[in-house]
């Protein structure tokens, strides 16, 4: 087991996912795609790396169907984690960040019942994806 710290990663983001999920799988290439500064780092929730950065944080219990975004040593879940990555995308994504005027209640009913559908809709893996090798720097459970 290693020991990781923010602190490894100064200045980055890590964007915690569903590693078996179509639809987070799509995200997280989504993201990949629109980071240009590479601001995001990257772990599947089911990896032993999650787990235990995740465990420093007091969450014990991962949610699968939630999106987790570490920030500033600071954890945002499900729309607000989604919102919170795409202000740093590129393209005008950030323009997206005017929903957190939404009631975050509101917000993640409209989250939730995505998540609960995703495998329904989009299907998932048997198991995690491997990133290429030109982006498999920033995964960190690789």
């Amino acid at each position: 087991m290693y020991f990781y710290s923010m602190n490894n990663f100064e200045g980055k983001s890590i964007v915690f996912f569903d590693g078996v999920c179509n639809l987070c799988n799509a995200a997280v290439n989504f993201i990949i795609k629109h980071d240009k500064k590479k601001h995001f780092l990257f772990a599947s929730l089911q990896s032993d790396v999650a787990k235990e950065i995740l465990l420093q944080y007091n969450l014990k219990k991962i949610n699968l169907e939630s999106i987790i975004l570490l920030e500033n040593e600071k954890i945002y879940l499900k729309s607000t984690a989604a919102l919170k990555i795409a202000r740093k995308l590129n393209h005008g994504f950030f323009l997206l960040y005017i929903f957190m005027l939404i009631p975050k209640f509101i917000r993640n009913y409209a989250y939730d019942y995505i998540a609960a559908n995703r495998y329904k809709w989009y299907g998932k893996k048997s198991s995690c994806m491997l990133p290429s090798d030109n982006i498999k720097n920033r995964f960190l459970d690789f």
